[in-house]
C-alpha cells in the first residue's frame, strides 16, 4: 500500500472514531474559520491590517479567531454600533428646538478661520457633523498636575447645579481620591454629579470605590458594561473610552491628556486645557451622548444642561476659535487620523509633535516622512521611559525610517511624558487624548481640541521648545550603530500587534 493510501485509511479510521457531536463541532469551527477568512479578505480596510490578522488566525486557529472577533473587526465600516446613538440623536432633535440648536452648535465661525485651514474644518465636519467650530472662547494651557488640581478643585467647589466628569482613569490613590471625595462632598450638598468611568482601564479598582460614590449621591456609569448584554459587551470590549472631559454648570470645561491619579499630579509631564465659552456646548453634547448610551438617565430636558449665553471668561488666552473633535468606531470615518494626514500634507514651515505612544498607521507615517522630505521642520518628542514595557520597542521601531527622512526625534529625559499635542505654522494647535497609533485612530473613543489662531500656536510652540531643553536628540548614525538585531526584530513583531497592546 502506497503512502497516499495509508494516509486515506488513517483519516477514515480517525473519522469513524469521532462522535457525531465532535463532527458537528469541527464542521461549525471549519465554517466559522472559512467565513472569517473571507470576511477579512472582503474588508475594504488596510492591507497590512488584513495580512496581520490572517497570519494570526493561521498560526493560532482557535485563539486567533476569538481575538479577532473581540479586537480585530473594523466596526466603523459596518455600522454595527450606530444603534447605540440613534435614540440619543432622536432625543436631541425632540428636546432642543431648531433655534436653540443653531445657537448652541452654529457653523458661522468657519469663515473666520484662516483660508488655507478651512478645508481642515470642513473635513472634520464631514467626518462627524458634531465636530462644531466655535468662536470667542478663552482657555488656559495646563502643563503641570499641580495646576490642574488647583483649578479643577476650585471649579468643582464652585459648582451650583451639575458636574459631568468622564475619564479614562480616575485612580484609587491619593490624587484620585482627593478628586473623588470632593465630588462626593458636592453630591451630598445637592449638586448633580455624574461620572463615567472606563471599564477596562479601571478593572483593578474595587467596586466599593464606586459604591461609596453612589452612596454619597454620585451617579456612576461604567462605559464598557457586560451587564448591558452579551452582544453589546462583545461590540464594546476592545473599544475603550479614552476621553478626558469635565463640564461644570455648562460654564467651564476641561479636556486634554491628563487622567486623575498620582502619576499625572506629581510625576508625569502632560498638557491639559481649561476652557470657557461656547466650545463647552460640544464637550457637553459629547458627554451626554456617552452618558445616555452607557445607560445613564437625565431627569430634565436637554436644554437644562446647556448655557446658551456662555461667553469666554478670564483665561489667559482669549477669543479663540476652537473645534472639538470626537472620534470613535461608531463613526464611518477616522476623523483624527484624516486630520493628521491633512495637516502633514499641507504644513509649510514646521510641525512639532509630542506623543507618548508612537505607532502611526502607514498613511500617517508616510505623510510625516513626506513633510520632512519636502523641507518642513518636523520634530517629534517621545518618551525615553515608557509606562508600558511593550510600547517602548514599538516607538523605537520607527526611529530609523523617520530620521532617514529628516524627522528630528527627541527623547524626554524625565520620568515620562504623556502629552498629545501638535503645533504647526504659528496657527494650528491640537491638544487632546489621542495617541499616534492605530488604537487611538481606529478603535478608541477619543476627543481633541483643534485651536485655530496665532496666539495659542505661539504659546504652544514656546512650551514645546521649553520641553526640548529636557530632551536628548537621537543621532541617526549612533542610533543605527547601537541597535541590536533582536531589538529590531522585537520592535517589528510588536508593531504587528500594536492595536491590541
Amino acid at each position: 500500500m502506497d503512502k497516499d493510501n495509508e494516509k486515506s485509511v488513517e483519516l477514515l479510521i480517525f473519522a469513524n472514531t469521532m462522535s457525531p457531536a465532535s463532527i458537528i463541532l469541527l464542521t461549525i469551527l471549519g465554517m466559522l474559520y472559512l467565513s472569517i477568512v473571507l470576511f477579512i479578505l472582503l474588508d475594504d480596510g488596510d492591507s497590512g491590517w488584513k495580512v496581520t490578522w490572517l497570519l494570526v488566525i493561521a498560526i493560532f486557529p482557535i485563539v486567533g479567531l476569538v481575538i479577532y472577533l473581540l479586537c480585530g473587526v473594523h466596526y466603523r465600516r459596518f455600522g454595527i454600533m450606530n444603534r447605540l446613538h440613534g435614540k440619543v440623536i432622536e432625543r436631541f432633535r425632540a428636546e432642543i428646538p431648531p433655534g436653540l440648536a443653531g445657537q448652541l452648535f452654529s457653523d458661522d465661525a468657519v469663515e473666520k478661520v484662516e483660508e488655507r485651514y478651512r478645508p481642515l474644518v470642513r473635513l472634520l465636519l464631514g467626518g462627524n457633523p458634531g465636530n462644531k467650530l466655535s468662536e470667542g472662547n478663552s482657555l488656559e494651557i495646563i502643563t503641570t498636575g499641580e495646576r490642574k488640581w488647583e483649578l479643577l478643585k476650585k471649579d468643582i467647589a464652585a459648582a451650583q447645579k451639575f458636574i459631568h466628569i468622564e475619564y479614562f482613569r480616575l485612580g484609587n490613590d491619593q490624587a484620585g481620591r482627593e478628586i473623588r471625595d470632593l465630588l462626593m462632598v458636592r453630591a451630598r450638598e445637592g449638586v448633580q454629579v455624574r461620572y463615567i468611568h472606563e471599564g477596562f482601564a479601571n478593572r483593578q479598582i474595587p467596586w466599593r470605590y464606586y459604591r461609596e460614590m453612589k452612596e454619597a449621591g454620585v451617579e456612576v456609569k461604567r462605559f464598557s458594561n457586560p451587564r448591558n448584554g452579551l452582544l453589546n459587551y462583545w461590540l464594546r470590549l476592545d473599544s475603550r473610552n479614552h476621553r478626558k472631559i469635565v463640564v461644570i454648570d455648562g460654564k467651564v470645561a476641561y479636556t486634554g491628556g491628563m487622567n486623575i491619579n498620582n502619576n499625572y499630579r506629581y510625576k508625569w509631564r502632560d498638557t491639559h486645557l481649561r476652557l470657557e465659552g461656547p466650545v463647552i456646548h460640544s464637550l457637553q453634547a459629547s458627554f451626554i451622548d456617552t452618558w445616555l448610551t452607557s445607560g445613564g438617565t437625565l431627569p430634565e430636558p436637554l436644554p437644562a444642561y446647556f448655557c446658551p449665553d456662555v461667553r469666554g471668561g478670564e483665561g489667559p488666552l482669549k477669543d479663540n476659535l476652537i473645534q472639538i473633535v470626537t472620534d470613535e468606531p461608531d463613526f464611518p470615518f477616522p476623523n483624527v487620523q484624516f486630520s493628521y494626514e491633512w495637516i502633514l500634507q499641507n504644513v509649510r514651515d514646521y510641525i512639532y509633535l509630542e506623543n507618548p505612544y508612537f505607532g502611526p498607521p502607514e498613511p500617517v507615517i508616510n505623510a510625516l516622512k513626506s513633510a520632512a522630505l519636502r523641507g518642513v521642520d518636523v520634530r517629534l518628542i517621545l518618551p525615553y521611559k515608557v509606562d508600558t514595557p511593550l510600547i517602548g520597542p514599538v516607538n523605537r521601531s520607527f526611529y530609523t525610517e523617520c530620521m532617514e527622512a529628516g524627522i528630528r526625534i527627541y527623547q524626554w529625559k524625565g520620568e515620562f511624558i504623556h502629552c498629545k499635542t501638535v503645533v504647526c505654522d504659528d496657527y494650528l494647535t491640537l491638544t487632546g487624548a489621542s495617541n499616534m497609533d492605530v488604537r487611538s485612530f481606529q478603535i478608541n473613543h477619543e476627543v481633541n481640541a483643534y485651536v485655530y489662531g496665532r496666539e495659542m500656536a505661539l504659546a504652544s510652540k514656546k512650551i514645546f521648545l521649553q520641553d526640548l531643553e529636557r530632551c536628548q536628540e537621537v543621532n541617526l548614525q549612533q542610533w543605527k550603530a547601537s541597535r541590536k538585531w533582536y531589538d529590531v526584530l522585537l520592535g517589528k513583531i510588536l508593531r504587528l500587534a500594536d492595536s491590541v497592546l
